[in-house]
């Protein structure tokens, strides 16, 4: 015991430790008595709430504008990824479209395979076509290795679009009905009339890129929705391919002549697939 008196260290931490329970015990009770806090607790309790509240802010507003980017850069990420998504849509549905009008066209070109039995066929894809010459020519991925040659008729949704006029090895280029070039090689065509006889002429261009039936004799008697078909004549296109449909009859600017409007039967304005007709005879 006498040791532990003289011990002075561990003295004063035990009656440092019997204060502490004689301040704890005396505070629960002086509050359990109180109907407030002392003015020391209160003090220390109000110090510590401000400066809880101080802390608090900075972190809160910190916290807050992480969170606030954070969402953002969600809200940019789902926006990117909606906007792919309409663009896949986008690109699905004209794939879609672009499907269906080359369906359109193998359809027609294979009933065309079914009526033209006297001459051997050739399909091939339209490679290029330039928007100077959008009505005068385009190009196909065939050429003399497929067999074809120079002025082989070229049809396209069922109905002649044009001939070949330039031949190479893996491609042609095909002039359309629909050219304008004076100089260009025109169909000799048929129709027939109401008496049973058969109109000759050929085909032309005349006004806004119009496809006209001219040259012809008693067109009095070709009434509208007359089929027009190539003649043969000339020998640079088989006889019986349509051509199109007759759509009015009037009178060349000198009113010399019959001038019948037509309706192309071929797929012009956006071909894809196109059928090269070839002579059996000439295989």
């Amino acid at each position: 015991m006498k040791k532990f008196l003289q011990n002075k260290k561990l003295l004063s931490a035990c009656l440092a430790v019997i204060v502490v329970f004689i301040v704890l015990g005396g505070s629960v009770s002086l509050r359990n008595k109180r109907n407030t806090p002392l003015i020391i607790q209160s003090f220390g309790n109000d110090i510590v709430a401000v400066g809880s509240r101080i802390i608090d802010f900075p972190l809160s507003f910190v916290s807050g504008s992480l969170n606030n980017v954070h969402d953002l850069l969600n809200t940019q990420d789902e926006n990117n990824y909606l906007k792919s998504q309409i663009t896949d849509l986008e690109q699905t549905k004209a794939r879609n479209s672009s499907l269906e009008a080359e369906n359109k066209q193998l359809k027609s070109a294979l009933k065309l395979k079914e009526t033209l039995t006297d001459y051997n066929m050739v399909q091939a894809s339209v490679i290029s076509r330039s928007p100077d010459s959008w009505t005068d020519l385009l190009v196909i991925n065939k050429g003399t290795t497929s067999g074809l040659r120079k002025n082989m008729a070229v049809m396209s949704g069922g109905g002649v679009i044009g001939r070949i006029i330039e031949v190479n090895a893996a491609s042609a280029k095909v002039e359309l009905i629909t050219t304008s070039d004076k100089s260009a090689n025109r169909f000799a065509v048929q129709a027939q009339a109401t008496n049973g006889k058969k109109v000759h002429g050929i085909i032309t261009v005349i006004g806004n890129k119009t496809l006209a039936f001219t040259q012809a004799m008693d067109s009095k008697k070709l009434k509208r929705g007359t089929k027009i078909y190539t003649s043969g004549m000339g020998g640079n296109s088989p006889k019986g391919l349509l051509v199109g449909t007759i759509s009015a009859t009037t009178h060349d600017s000198f009113g010399l002549s019959d001038l019948i409007k037509i309706n192309p039967a071929g797929e012009l304005n956006d071909p894809s697939v196109v059928t090269v007709i070839k002579r059996k005879v000439n295989d």
